[in-house]
């Protein structure tokens, strides 16, 4: 054999591999959607035969919901020096009188619509009593001067949808309790809002990007969303000391409820299953955050999937009503609640991501509290659509002081494992 075919020999063979290898790949991809799909994206879950659980099911229920999700260590809280025995998200809820953590009343930045859900009517107030508390551990109180110190000269910035916007409000409500009324600020532009804490030379931001990649809104109001890059919203992101990511509902609301057409590259797609489109974004977004951001100067977080409560006989209530009347977290043993379907998506981009995304992985702890959700105690609903809580009750958002606040409670205690501001 001639050198020139040798090396033409070995050269269709590299090619053939490499093709076996790419189509192995898409194959995995298609059925990992395709499988994710038929289990999890109608939300229609089966409750499984486990035995029965010491005091609480929130431990076991809790890790298994991570352990089903694949959980990427190495992106994880549990990375930063934590004892190998506490798990900040496993354990249990328990009722404490100490909270809340602050007053609804007191604080003027909470949703008119759907946070404050006492100013609406809602006649109970134990959701607002619930405490975290982690397998293993001792949970870090969150402490507003402290974080204000921290936050110093810097930047925190919320990016998402209106799940992350009640996280920046929490975050907010948490701070301004402690700052006197002429030494903070409210600035909305745009898309972006900017709690200023002036003596601190702090801002905690939201920026409203529900896809987390670009949405292009055309003259006659049609909605496109670009798959293949993040547009203006990495203008924003650059130069901003911890952001906290999350993108989830909009991806899978009814078919033509979120967007018109999907574009990827020059192609424009009519129908593209949500979840396929999901993780196409999501590893746009993570690629810009690779190639953009320094881990060096910027904290990266990624929050999962925020769960609803729309069934009730998720939780043994086959005659409820969604989350209406509901008053206390889940308390079942062999509770298993179907996992969102984003959540394993996204934990399979983040072990690929280059950049190190810490994951708060709220799922599971949050799927007790059916008891959060504003219901029909929100201005969204008229009165006569308060009549039909089967119907009409919000079992997706949260009433404020409440569940999000236990998200900003571990962001606070990531931000202290890391050094942050020290």
């Amino acid at each position: 054999m001639t050198s020139a075919s040798f090396i033409l020999a070995v050269t269709s063979l590299t090619c053939l591999l490499c093709l076996c290898a790419s189509a192995s790949s898409a194959e995995e991809e298609v059925r990992d959607f395709q499988l994710q799909r038929a289990i999890n994206f109608h939300g229609s879950g089966v409750m499984e035969n486990v035995s029965a659980i010491d005091d609480t099911p929130h431990i076991k229920i809790a890790a298994d919901i991570m352990d089903r999700a694949h959980l990427n260590l190495n992106h994880s809280m549990m990375e930063n020096n934590v004892a190998s025995s506490c798990h900040l998200f496993w354990g249990r809820w328990v009722h404490d009188a100490s909270y809340p953590l602050y007053s609804a009343g007191q604080c003027p930045y909470i949703s008119e619509s759907r946070g404050n859900c006492r100013k609406h009517g809602r006649p109970d107030s134990d959701y607002e009593k619930w405490r975290w508390k982690p397998l293993g551990c001792s949970f870090r109180r969150f402490n507003a001067r402290d974080m204000l110190w921290r936050l110093r000269g810097k930047r925190l910035m919320f990016v998402g949808d209106s799940i992350s916007r009640s996280q920046w409000e929490s975050m907010v409500c948490l701070l301004q309790a402690v700052i006197p009324d002429n030494k903070k600020t409210m600035i909305s532009r745009s898309s972006l809002t900017i709690f200023k804490a002036l003596d601190y030379k702090a801002s905690v931001e939201f920026l409203w990007a529900p896809f987390l990649v670009q949405q292009i809104i055309t003259r006659k109001n049609k909605v496109i969303i670009r798959l293949d890059s993040v547009g203006r919203n990495g203008i924003y992101w650059k130069g901003v000391d911890v952001l906290v990511f999350e993108s989830s509902h909009w991806w899978i609301h009814a078919e033509g409820e979120s967007w018109d057409l999907i574009m990827e590259g020059n192609r424009l797609h009519r129908n593209m299953d949500p979840l396929l489109a999901y993780s196409k974004g999501l590893t746009t977004w993570a690629n810009w955050i690779s190639s953009n951001l320094d881990p060096r100067k910027s904290l990266v977080f990624y929050k999962t999937t925020s769960p609803k409560h729309e069934s009730p006989s998720e939780w043994n209530e086959p005659n409820g009503h969604r989350c209406y009347n509901e008053r206390d977290p889940v308390q079942i043993s062999g509770y298993r609640p179907p996992m969102p379907a984003q959540v394993p998506i996204v934990k399979r981009i983040l072990k690929k991501t280059r950049f190190p995304v810490t994951l708060l992985d709220i799922t599971g702890l949050s799927e007790f509290r059916k008891d959060g959700h504003p219901s029909i105690y929100s201005s969204d609903l008229n009165s006569q659509q308060r009549r039909y809580p089967e119907q009409f009750a919000d079992c997706s958002h949260w009433c404020l002081p409440g569940v999000p606040d236990t998200w900003n409670e571990l962001l606070y205690d990531s931000l202290l494992l890391k050094g942050f501001g020290s």
